[in-house]
């Protein structure tokens, strides 16, 4: 069941950032080993820095201001609280389009690409390029407030976002996602693929290292090894996914309490776990504590930390299941998907390896992610 859309607009209480404030006062630091930097973790003298500025230097108000410029609206699909952006573009023939976040993101990160993605005549593009974007919050996560029964994993939120576009009067209409974005994209085309005419995707999973030995013969040599390292990567950087996927209500008590250490969690994505030798664009570190204080005046990183059970429970061991939707990859630095497995679940039509921005292309690479999206859709037939 579905209900009418209602208005929306982002009011934080004053008291939630005064309650914000005096917790970052008061936080009890833990210590660390000499000359460890990033070697065990999140570096103390990093944190520090970047938990002063969002005590001291921080504008909640006029990140909220700059959120609330865009026509939000919340609705309850599959008794859900779904929050979502939704701008129409001032070109008539604008092809629909749904974009989605992943973790430890936010619809925030999408405000440098909406408006050239809604009016390219603006911002010097063609409008023959122009989309009616929806981004929603995914369910648990932010303004959609959390989940509150067990099931809300890849295949339902796909469902929920085929319900959505049902709803906006939108019959056919392209997806877009990274990261947990790239899984719920291409299984929306799955769900509604009489409707989706193509998945764009960044920040592709499951797509980095073979699961048999017969996906390993795939592989040329030089893939095998690419993918080697990547497992190998992954196994040293993996301990917030292996916790969240099997006891997120354990850690959700830490991050529910402790702003920094909220802060701390989260952080090493943003940053690729050492921002003094990353090949990663850097994140404005405003956009970073964006993402954070949302999550922490909504109360929500516990319930976000969810979606990693929920498709750890419903995923099949191996991969996706394949799907005949056209799909575009673009991979920045910090992404590891290889061509010849992503075609084991996606029908890859286009394929484009960047070497600057990265895994959250929307804040590091925009003009980038813009293009992207535009040269695939471009590309494809019967557009709506």
């Amino acid at each position: 069941m579905t209900s009418t859309p209602r208005p929306f607009r982002i009011d934080i209480p004053e008291a939630d950032l005064a309650d914000l404030a005096q917790r970052l006062d008061r936080t009890r630091w833990p210590d660390e080993l000499p000359g460890a930097g990033w070697s065990y973790g999140v570096s103390k003298a990093w944190l520090r820095d970047l938990a002063d500025h969002w005590r001291e230097g921080y504008d909640w108000r006029a990140h909220e201001a700059a959120l609330n410029a865009h026509p939000q609206y919340t609705v309850e699909i599959d008794g859900q609280n779904i929050h979502f952006l939704h701008l129409r573009s001032p070109e008539p023939d604008a092809t629909p389009l749904i974009i989605t976040h992943g973790w430890p993101s936010t619809i925030a990160d999408f405000q440098a690409i909406l408006g050239p993605l809604t009016d390219p005549r603006a911002h010097g593009g063609d409008p023959a390029d122009a989309f009616h974007v929806v981004a929603p919050s995914l369910p648990g996560y932010a303004f959609s407030g959390p989940t509150h029964e067990r099931g809300w994993g890849v295949h339902r939120t796909a469902r929920a976002w085929a319900q959505l576009m049902s709803d906006l009067g939108y019959e056919r209409y392209a997806a877009q996602g990274g990261d947990f974005g790239s899984l719920i994209a291409p299984e929306l085309g799955r769900v509604a693929g009489d409707r989706v005419i193509g998945v764009h995707v960044n920040a592709l999973a499951f797509a980095a290292w073979p699961t048999s030995p017969d996906e390993r013969e795939l592989l040329r040599e030089a893939d095998r090894e690419r993918a080697l390292n990547h497992e190998r990567w992954w196994y040293g950087r993996s301990g917030y996914m292996h916790e969240m996927s099997t006891r997120p209500q354990t850690i959700a008590y830490a991050l529910n309490d402790s702003p920094v250490g909220q802060l701390a969690w989260n952080l090493e994505w943003f940053v690729d776990y050492d921002p003094t030798q990353t090949q990663q664009t850097a994140i404005d570190r405003d956009a970073i504590l964006t993402n954070v204080t949302i999550f922490w005046l909504t109360r929500t990183a516990g319930s976000a930390a969810r979606l990693y059970f929920e498709a750890g429970a419903e995923l099949p061991a191996g991969r996706p299941s394949p799907s005949e939707v056209p799909t575009a990859v673009a991979n920045f630095p910090g992404d590891n998907a290889i061509q010849e497995l992503a075609n084991l679940s996606h029908t890859v039509r286009r394929w484009r390896e960047y070497d600057r921005g990265g895994h959250f292309p929307a804040l590091q690479a925009p003009e980038l992610l813009i293009a992207d999206i535009r040269e695939f859709f471009r590309s494809l037939p019967g557009k709506p």
